[in-house]
């Protein structure tokens, strides 16, 4: 096992053992263990007591978190002529449709989120081998295939984000940034956890979230108490 770092064991030391945080506890201790030179993405990954092979208990979602993330989301607008000025006006970073589909044939994914209208799926299809492993795929559930194509660019540009449980039964999602105030960092976590737990499905028995981590790029995670979220 490789050595700790000075920084590591420090940030080790501030962490105490078996202690289960409230989310304003966490979210002030990983802005004080985060050491990076960068700003170092902020992370959740919560554990649901969900079986994600089967339909009736598959969690997937979008929420907007009120501080933002903190990055700066590339978005890629495939709309019709009539769509392409309102798509520009709210934000989207690229907007057209065959010239950006014919550079996506060609391996360009340098985009974050795709956003399109439904005429325009049946286009998309045969790019789904290059699209859906990068998560990029539109879909009417996250609300990036619309015909209300401003508002999507707005709100993804906002801080909306998409979440889909993995095959493990886990949720992960960046929600800020290390420079957000602990207030902030908090706000969001929040934002998501209350939007997970509306999200229970029927069919889950049991425990519905067993556990939830918190960390930074880089840092040890932090174990919040479900019981308090």
């Amino acid at each position: 096992m490789a050595k700790l770092t000075k920084k590591q064991k420090e940030a080790y030391a501030k962490i105490e053992k078996d202690k289960l945080y409230s989310v304003a506890e966490a979210s002030a201790l990983v802005k004080e263990i985060t050491k990076t030179k960068f700003d170092a993405s902020i992370d959740l990954a919560i554990r649901l007591g969900v079986d994600p092979r089967k339909a009736n208990q598959m969690v997937r979602g979008v929420v907007t978190l009120p501080h933002g993330t903190g990055k700066d989301v590339k978005v890629l607008a495939l709309v019709t002529p009539d769509k392409e000025a309102e798509a520009k006006e709210a934000g989207a970073d690229f907007v057209g449709l065959d010239e950006f589909l014919d550079k996506i044939k060609g391996g360009w994914t340098d985009v974050d989120v795709i956003i399109t209208m439904p005429s325009v799926m049946g286009k998309l299809g045969p790019l789904g081998r290059i699209l859906g492993p990068r998560g990029l795929m539109p879909n009417p559930k996250t609300g990036t295939v619309t015909m209300d194509v401003a508002k999507a660019v707005s709100d993804v540009k906002a801080g909306k984000i998409d979440f889909k449980v993995d095959k493990a039964g886990i949720v992960h999602a960046a929600i800020g940034k290390a420079s957000f105030s602990a207030e902030k960092i908090a706000g969001n976590a929040q934002e998501l956890l209350d939007t997970l737990n509306k999200m229970k499905p029927a069919a889950a028995k049991g425990i519905y979230m067993k556990s939830i981590y918190m960390s930074s790029t880089m840092s040890p995670s932090l174990q919040l108490d479900p019981k308090a979220v």
